[in-house]
């Protein structure tokens, strides 16, 4: 009973997030209220917000993306250099993105953001949460505090850069871009980070 009762408990709050997703798309994120999207999804404004704390979970509804470099260095084997496990991290998650069809509706979800200033001030709280949750993970792996931090850091600058890129690759494409190219691109930043960590570590 209590497992079909958490079933049908992920299946309302999916169905108010893919609501709320579409809404937001197609209209903006601040022109859309959180009675809109309970009108749209049959559900009542409370229940909403018993999924949804703020407006801004509705439209950032990840098992949380900025905790996920962080679990995946956790997780790794002991050993394995942080940058190979965030490189694969990286591009785990993009292939994920491709499977569930997010790239066909990722430059739409990137305009959103920038439109919304509560979307862009969400973000830059999740991405600072994701550096601090990183530099942790780090740290108790047994990294130094300042190589940890320096190693987060580059983390999220590679994110950004890699998220840019992206853009620039879906840009005026005819069809979704191939897999080979975005793991070009991730390999070449990483390439990059890696070089800028040895030359630190020979100074």
């Amino acid at each position: 009973m209590e497992g079909r009762r958490e079933r049908k408990k992920q299946q309302t709050r999916q169905a108010i997030s893919d609501v709320a997703t579409a809404l937001f798309l197609e209209r903006g994120f601040d022109a859309v209220t959180v009675a809109e999207v309970a009108r749209a999804a049959d559900v009542a404004v409370q229940t909403v917000f018993n999924h949804f704390p703020a407006k801004e979970d509705l439209f950032f509804d990840q098992d949380g993306w900025w905790r996920g470099p962080a679990r995946a260095v956790r997780e790794a084997d002991a050993g394995t250099h942080p940058l190979d496990v965030l490189e694969a991290y990286c591009l785990a998650e993009l292939r994920t993105r491709q499977q569930a069809g997010h790239l066909a509706t990722w430059q739409q979800f990137v305009r959103t953001i920038e439109d919304s200033p509560a979307l862009l001030a969400r973000r830059r709280q999740n991405a600072a949460e994701m550096e601090a949750l990183l530099t942790e993970a780090l740290e108790e792996r047994g990294h130094a505090r300042l190589r940890s931090r320096m190693i987060a850091a580059q983390f999220a600058a590679a994110q950004k850069v890699l998220e840019e890129e992206l853009m620039r690759l879906l840009h005026g494409a005819a069809a979704e871009i191939r897999p080979a190219e975005w793991e070009q691109a991730v390999a070449e930043v990483f390439g990059l980070l890696r070089h800028g960590l040895l030359t630190a570590d020979r100074v």
